[in-house]
């Protein structure tokens, strides 16, 4: 079952399409039980016969009070390429024992108000010549870390800040339009296949310049023991949206450019669109 916010309401797809246009959002993700109370409450709705143009123009970022953070180094791919980029700084060996250690490296990445959604516009900070998309599997979390459903999320990174200084992370994740979300929320009752597939593909004048793929089960960590380490000295009223790194990297001679069109597709979720604004 899907769940997308919309400017009217929530919108479910289950087979067919229903709208909750009385249900605050935050109230409603933040269910332990959403999946059965959704459910529940389509039961009794009749379902909506139109909703292309809600679909193509009047999707929002599902997100509200949540926190968005992120996870860093969970794959193979991404510790070699954070050992690259650093390597000149002195760095390399920071990423190396992360992977290796039972602490996972959890940050900050937005508030839902620097955050975009589905066919919005990402940027690339002004500052850096070196730009890069993560798609990542992006777990979304009730106040008593339960794992209710699953979204995608796309970690615009700069990666010739990271690389001068890993004290520069935040600075190289964090900024407007550097985390994008959406377009809807996976509700499952079961955790998600590892055998599930995150595909990545950027588009620049209509032609592909890059794509990529990986499985969730090339990931080194359990999605549950991210969720432990971010909830253990912390508590999130609302939730959290929680992205799990990446395991697809551009190579180093690739950085973004304007009106690129980036496209993230995870299995049972969708496909996340975005352009470089």
């Amino acid at each position: 079952m899907k769940i997308y916010k919309t400017s009217q309401g929530v919108l479910i797809e289950n087979d067919q399409k229903f709208y909750l246009t009385d249900k605050e959002w935050d109230s409603f993700i933040t269910d332990d039980a959403v999946y059965d109370s959704t459910l529940s409450l389509i039961s009794k709705l009749d379902p909506i016969k139109n909703s292309a143009s809600i679909m193509n123009g009047d999707l929002m970022p599902p997100v509200g009070r949540q926190e968005i953070w992120a996870s860093g180094v969970t794959y193979y791919k991404s510790r070699e390429a954070r050992i690259e980029e650093s390597k000149d700084a002195g760095g390399g060996d920071f990423y190396d024992r992360v992977y290796n250690a039972e602490r996972p490296e959890l940050f900050f990445k937005s508030t839902a108000s620097r955050a975009v959604g589905h066919k919005q516009e990402v940027r690339t900070r002004k500052d850096s010549k070196w730009n890069v998309p993560e798609p990542e599997l992006t777990l979304v979390i009730t106040p008593n870390a339960k794992i209710i459903g699953y979204t995608i999320g796309n970690d615009m990174s700069s990666r010739d800040i990271e690389g001068e200084n890993p004290l520069y992370l935040p600075q190289a994740k964090s900024y407007d339009g550097a985390a994008a979300i959406g377009p809807c929320i996976w509700l499952s009752k079961e955790p998600i296949s590892m055998d599930t597939k995150i595909k990545i593909e950027i588009f620049r004048n209509g032609s592909t310049v890059f794509e990529g793929e990986t499985e969730l089960g090339q990931m080194k960590r359990k999605l549950t023991d991210l969720v432990h380490f971010l909830y253990r000295e912390m508590s999130f009223p609302f939730g959290s949206l929680l992205m799990t790194g990446t395991g697809v990297v551009p190579p180093d001679s690739f950085t973004l450019d304007h009106g690129d069109v980036i496209d993230i597709t995870v299995d049972s979720i969708g496909t996340l669109s975005n352009t470089v604004a």
